[in-house]
Formats: C-alpha cells, sequence, structure tokens
C-alpha cells in the first residue's frame, strides 16, 4: 500500500493494546509517524493502566484509553460503555490507522474506525482470517527473535517512512518530581543522597530472582558502598509481600517505596539514580527509558525481545539450553532454576562494576 502525501493524512490512530512495557517500546515507531507526518493530530490507543507510558509526550496530542474491565460489567452497562468507546473513534474520523498488536480487538477497532488507509502487524504465523477484511496492508514480523522496538518498526519501515531515531522516551511532570522528592525526604533521602533503584517483583512471580540474594546486593550496597537502595514494586499483594520478605532477610533498612509511586514518578527515581537493578519488568524499560543504567537479571524471558533498549545496560542470565522457554516457572512451579541459580557474586560485581563507573563519571565531570 502506498500512502498519500503527508498533506492528505491530517488524522492518525495507533493503536497498541497489550501491557506497561509494550506501550512504552512502541515510542520509536509514533516517532516515525510523527516525523513523517508533523502536521497531523496523532492519537495514540492504550489499554487502561498504561496511558502513563505515552501521556505528556509531545509527539502525541491525544492517548484514548480502553478499559478491558469493562467485560467484566452487566451486559447492558458493557454495551453502553463499548458504544460510547466507539463513537469516540468514529467522530474523529481517522484517515490512517495502525494496528501494532496481534489479536482481534485492536483490528476490530482499526476496521470500526472507519479509516480509508488501515494497517495491522502480525506475527509470521498467525493466520489472517476474517482480520484480512480489517486492513488494506497486513505487515508480517520478519524475525520473532528481534527486540520487540525493531519488530514495531516494522510497520513504518513498510511504509517506506524515516527510522533515525530509535531512542525510547518517557515524560513526566514537575509535579511527578516534586512528589517523588517529598517521598524520599519522608524516608530520610537527602537532595544529595547517592540512591540506586532496584525493582525486584514482577506481575509473573516467574520472572522474580531470589529474595535472600536481593537482600544481600542491597546490604552490600548499603553497608560497605554508602549508598542508599530504594526498593519499590507494584501495589499488588504479591508483590508486597515479596518486598515484605526481602527486608525480613536485609541487615540494613533501603527506603521502602513499595506500592507507593505512580510510573511516572518511579520514571523520576530512575532518572535520579546512579542506576537500576530488577528483573524483566516495566520498571527496567522506563529505567532504560530514561538513560540509567540497567542490571536486568533474566530468566525464562527472551533478552533478545525484552532486554533494556539502549546503551550502557548489562543482562544477567544463565545460558541454559531449555531458556528461554516463557513458561511459569519450571513444570509450572512459578519458580524458575535459570533465575534462581543466577549467583549473588554475579549480581553484585556487575552492580560494583556500575558504581565505580558513576563514581569515576562523577569526578570526571567535577570542577
Amino acid at each position: 500500500m502506498q500512502l498519500p502525501n503527508p498533506s492528505a493524512i491530517q488524522r492518525i490512530l495507533l493503536i497498541r493494546l497489550r501491557h506497561i512495557g509494550d506501550v512504552l517500546l512502541t515510542v520509536p515507531a509514533i516517532r516515525s509517524f510523527r516525523e513523517a507526518f508533523p502536521k497531523a493530530f496523532i492519537t495514540a490507543l492504550v489499554n487502561a493502566g498504561t496511558e502513563e507510558m505515552l501521556t505528556d509526550n509531545p509527539l502525541l496530542d491525544e492517548v484514548l484509553v480502553f478499559d478491558p474491565q469493562w467485560k467484566t460489567l452487566p451486559f447492558g452497562q458493557r454495551v453502553q460503555q463499548e458504544l460510547g468507546f466507539l463513537r469516540q473513534i468514529r467522530r474523529r474520523r481517522f484517515d490512517l490507522a495502525v494496528n501494532f498488536t496481534e489479536g482481534e480487538r485492536g483490528a476490530f477497532l482499526c476496521m470500526i474506525s472507519g479509516a480509508r488507509y488501515r494497517v495491522g502487524l502480525f506475527s509470521r504465523k498467525e493466520k489472517t482470517g476474517w482480520k484480512r477484511f480489517a486492513f488494506q496492508q497486513i505487515v508480517r514480523i520478519p524475525d520473532w527473535r528481534a527486540h520487540i522496538v525493531e519488530q514495531t518498526l516494522e510497520i513504518p519501515q513498510a511504509l517506506g517512512l524515516p527510522l533515525r531515531d530509535r531512542r525510547v522516551e518517557i515524560f513526566y511532570s514537575e509535579e511527578d518530581q516534586k512528589k517523588l522528592n517529598h517521598l524520599l525526604r519522608e524516608e530520610g533521602a537527602g537532595d544529595q543522597s547517592l540512591l540506586i533503584h532496584i525493582h525486584p517483583t514482577s506481575r509473573w512471580l516467574f520472572k522474580c530472582w531470589r529474595d535472600d540474594g536481593m537482600a544481600r546486593i542491597i546490604d552490600a550496597l548499603q553497608e560497605r558502598e554508602g549508598v542508599q537502595v530504594v526498593l519499590t514494586s507494584g501495589s499488588d499483594d504479591r508483590e508486597l509481600k515479596k518486598i515484605h520478605n526481602i527486608l525480613n532477610f536485609c541487615r540494613t533498612q533501603p527506603i521502602n517505596l513499595a506500592g507507593k509511586t505512580t510510573l511516572k514518578q518511579m520514571a523520576a527515581l530512575s532518572r535520579r539514580s546512579l542506576f537500576f537493578i530488577g528483573v524483566d519488568t516495566a520498571p527496567m524499560h522506563i529505567a532504560a527509558a530514561m538513560g540509567t543504567p540497567v542490571i536486568a537479571l533474566f530468566g525464562p524471558s527472551g533478552e533478545f525481545n525484552w532486554g533494556p533498549w539502549g546503551e550502557g545496560h548489562v543482562v544477567i542470565k544463565k545460558d541454559f539450553d531449555c531458556r528461554p522457554c516463557g513458561q511459569d516457572g519450571c513444570q509450572g512451579s512459578k519458580r524458575s532454576r535459570c533465575l534462581e541459580e543466577i549467583s549473588d557474586d554475579e549480581v553484585l560485581e556487575q552492580a560494583l562494576r556500575f558504581l565505580e563507573g558513576a563514581r569515576r563519571s562523577a569526578t570526571c565531570g567535577s570542577p
């Protein structure tokens, strides 16, 4: 499909109905549309709970939020909510609609948008079925091992759009920064404190490392190196319980902001920190987007798809033949041997290397 002259594309709909990290990693693809259509009104459509990845981003004019929880409402209320949402989309009279997500809901919304030009991203083996009627052009992902950023860039590349800037960025407000600073001061961290951001949890526990190992890293950094560790997590009870277990293993007392920050405040924390330690989860991608060096521990998921995007990051993993398996722990146990056998020393050695680099940079940058 050949797109018309940019002046003929006035309104663009970009659909990414996935999880938090997926939405954030779409930013380079969004940028390519902005560069190709600088005067267009560009709307992103995402699931509720992921919108903070794109709000305040100057590449976009609007972020629409679809709430998957509407399906839990009584039938009449669900129909009312979803029909109202469809009317919102139709009223905007999009010229171009793009679906970056495999699955039926995004394809349906793309089709119902009424856009004259509609494009969809498909995996190598995905069957089109009825969805072939939703799009004028279907773009296949040629390499399933490519990073998610590169996969989403397949659409603008297929349309001949510019791909000059592959940076992932997230934006937060001055109010987010103030709130984060207030939380830190309440916990005794001054403006000059040397902080290390650790996010040891995931909504999928099989992606998490050992609690005792994480506690040893925290103690070593705080006792021997004189830095302050800040712990974060989601507000889910399972994640908070994991943080509690880690704290029980600790001899020292890190700052505990678990469940207390928004995603944007978490971004502000990563920006202020010397580096980030965590597992394959959205805050890892947020830290990388802030330009903060990341130490990422990977187990069942593939770092080739989901590793921290950009330069200066390190992935720690075990080269087992069975990984990445994508399974919820070994034999469904919710515990992943490939993660649990990462040694404390491997992680601490890399953390000390990052800390030495941060201190060296600070010394070189001082007057």
